[in-house]
């Protein structure tokens, strides 16, 4: 583990698998100010409380259903068997709320999180409201639910996405980054939460170790240098930098949650592709999408 990678366990607190710069975050990373992520696993019937704080959140399943009280009120999350199933019920919290999630039959549960000021209403997006967009083309093709965009959701200060990577294909590429105010670009940290499976089709043995890849690297005298190897329940930050590709190994689909926020006054996703690697975006034109996407219902 580096500052910015995190391996399954490593920031583990008080009930959660992973809790990482939330207001209520025992473990402090240095330099790290705008995201937060949780993520639960509860058994049937349990539930796992946040205490109302100055930031905005939104609940995603992982696997499973949930509940999620807000304000007294109950708002149920249909959820999915998997990350791999499609888009799942999300629910928009808004800020200084607290709030109680409940499983209905056991599963994982995602919370992006990110401090806030301005106030915006609860909001339960269900799956079938999610824009999905199906990205790039041939082995760059990627599928991605943007849940929490500024195009579908009304929120402060967050940019909260899913993207689903087949087996042996690569995202977040061309590499990129999002780490200036300036024409062109906002200045966004952001939150890498992977999840990994053998793909279908495959016949794996049982000890089958479902991988997947992560790149972060300089883009000014800023020093970063992260090749991590990530599975299931890893967290990658990405405060500033370059980052992609994320590559989804031979015989492994690969997800990610994405969470993105910054200081700057626009609420807006702009990014300054590598100029090595931007070209690359030319090269699909011409190429089909991987027939394998999308995935779910």
């Amino acid at each position: 583990m580096n500052d910015w990678v995190y391996p399954l366990g490593a920031a583990a607190d008080r009930g959660w698998d992973i809790s990482l710069g939330t207001a209520d975050s025992s473990l402090k990373v240095e330099g790290w100010a705008h995201t937060g992520l949780k993520v639960a696993t509860l058994t049937a019937g349990a539930t796992i409380e946040l205490p109302a704080a100055a930031e905005e959140r939104i609940v995603v399943p992982l696997s499973g259903a949930f509940t999620v009280t807000v304000n007294g009120t109950e708002h149920a999350l249909a959820g999915r068997k998997t990350v791999f199933s499609g888009p799942t019920d999300v629910l928009y919290s808004g800020t200084d709320t607290g709030m109680s999630i409940s499983s209905t039959d056991g599963g994982r549960v995602a919370v992006a999180t990110a401090p806030a000021k301005r106030a915006y209403p609860t909001r339960l997006i269900t799956a079938a409201q999610i824009p999905v967009e199906l990205r790039g083309a041939g082995n760059c093709s990627r599928q991605v639910h943007n849940f929490g965009t500024p195009a579908a959701l009304e929120a402060d200060r967050f940019i909260v996405c899913e993207v689903i990577t087949p087996a042996g294909n690569w995202s977040s590429y061309p590499p990129h980054k999002h780490d200036e105010e300036k024409d062109g670009e906002t200045a966004l940290e952001e939150i890498y939460y992977f999840e990994t499976q053998v793909a279908a089709g495959f016949t794996a043995p049982a000890g089958a170790d479902a991988i997947g890849y992560q790149r972060v690297y300089a883009s000014d005298n800023r020093p970063i240098d992260v090749a991590a190897e990530v599975r299931t329940g890893d967290v990658v930050l990405v405060p500033y930098g370059w980052h992609g590709p994320a590559m989804a190994a031979p015989g492994y689909d690969m997800y990610y949650l994405n969470v993105m926020a910054g200081p700057g006054p626009v609420r807006d996703w702009l990014i300054s592709d590598d100029p090595h690697h931007g070209w690359v975006r030319q090269s699909w034109d011409g190429q089909k999408l991987d027939p394998r996407l999308p995935f779910g219902n």
